[in-house]
């Protein structure tokens, strides 16, 4: 278990776009036997876009998204205002549901989705989040998700910390906005990655990452590189 947890973090932390933060969620939900999830981010604002990181088919997710479903579906609605983990499953105790929201449930089952362990997440700055382990039979699921329910809280956190500072579209540092590319060398050079390592990765020369990094320098205010980088952290630690 220990060992799960540490490589998941590990994956977390050099995660840089939606792929890496899915292939780090499904490698530790299947080292406890959870193989099939869903995380969903809510938009702060009603007009905005949901953010959807999950395993599930992705006829599945289309079809979930171009309905905008997480309007209508009893499992968000639930986790909106609910603050500790909770089960469902076609008949969601307790709650009536619509006929539309019936046909949700209908076509999820079609996929295998028929019944899931959701963890609600609620951040410091109001987003609505939930992660969620689904399965076509409730027993398996249920006997695991019960018996690592701490952790799976922890691990539901930790990923939306990191899913919202790095996918957020931000690129401001001490409220100055940089280029992608400034800001990208400038993440990478926090990573204590050289010039030459960061050329690399993003397929360009060491001196367009030295420039860029310059560039991220002069725009901060700061002489150095480490500077520039310790106003990226601070940066980071103020949307926590």
């Amino acid at each position: 278990m220990p060992l799960v947890f540490e490589t998941f973090l590990e994956r977390l932390s050099e995660s840089v776009d939606e792929t890496d933060f899915r292939e780090a969620l499904a490698s530790a939900a299947s080292g406890l036997d959870l193989l099939t999830f869903a995380y969903l981010s809510l938009p702060l604002q009603p007009s905005g876009e949901p953010r959807l990181i999950s395993n599930y088919p992705p006829p599945w997710t289309a079809h979930y998204l171009r309905n905008e479903y997480q309007r209508v579906d009893p499992v968000i609605m639930r986790a909106r205002l609910a603050d500790c983990p909770f089960r469902w499953g076609s008949d969601l105790r307790g709650v009536e549901i619509s006929q539309v929201q019936q046909r949700l449930f209908v076509e999820a089952a079609e996929f295998g989705i028929c019944c899931g362990w959701t963890i609600p997440i609620v951040d410091r700055r109001g987003r609505a989040a939930a992660m969620t382990f689904a399965a076509r039979e409730p027993s398996g699921l249920l006997r695991v998700a019960e018996r690592h329910e701490q952790a799976l809280q922890f691990m539901a956190t930790c990923f939306h910390v990191h899913v919202r500072r790095k996918l957020s579209g931000s690129r401001m540092v001490d409220g100055i906005l940089l280029t992608p590319r400034e800001y990208e060398c400038l993440q990478w050079a926090a990573r204590g990655k050289s010039a030459s390592d960061t050329a690399c990765i993003l397929g360009i020369r060491s001196r367009t990452v030295a420039f860029h990094l310059d560039n991220a320098r002069n725009k901060l205010g700061v002489r150095t590189k480490d500077q520039a980088i310790a106003l990226l952290a601070s940066s980071r630690s103020s949307i926590l």
